[in-house]
């Protein structure tokens, strides 16, 4: 498989209100960026490329803060047994000056406000498994 083929777009879409985000985004933004330095170093042999790219939402988006994509897709659905909700952020409220509910993801009896590293390597090698012969993300 080429390396083109195993290219991987990975974009996180956060509130952004004058150049600053709420406290789980920001954290989720970390650990998306920690996630993709651990598998960009353990995939550089197979030739994967991750491109990261981050998306700044205005507050009538925030329905959608606090979200991963891969390749287009929202990382619960990488994920078999995740589902978004909504819960009550302080610090997106601190932001917008109202009371706000932003996204989280449910997985495995677990609440996750922040995304963990964990959990999105996991989500990233499903979507590289997905794209391989044989279901093996690290060619197998």
């Amino acid at each position: 498989m080429s390396a083109e083929a195993r290219a991987m777009v990975v974009e996180w879409r956060h509130l952004d209100v004058q150049g600053q985000t709420c406290d789980r985004c920001r954290d989720t933004g970390a650990e998306l960026r920690s996630a993709i330095k651990a598998l960009s170093a353990e995939f550089a042999g197979d030739g994967v490329h991750i491109e990261y790219r981050e998306t700044r939402l205005d507050p009538f988006d925030i329905a959608a803060s606090n979200g991963i994509l891969v390749d287009g897709v929202p990382i619960e659905r990488l994920l078999p047994g995740a589902r978004v909700t909504q819960t009550c952020c302080d610090s997106c409220g601190e932001l917008l000056g109202a009371a706000t509910d932003c996204r989280a993801l449910e997985l495995g009896g677990a609440l996750y406000e922040t995304i963990p590293a964990d959990v999105i390597r996991t989500a990233l090698r499903t979507a590289l498994a997905n794209r391989k012969p044989g279901g093996d993300a690290h060619g197998g």
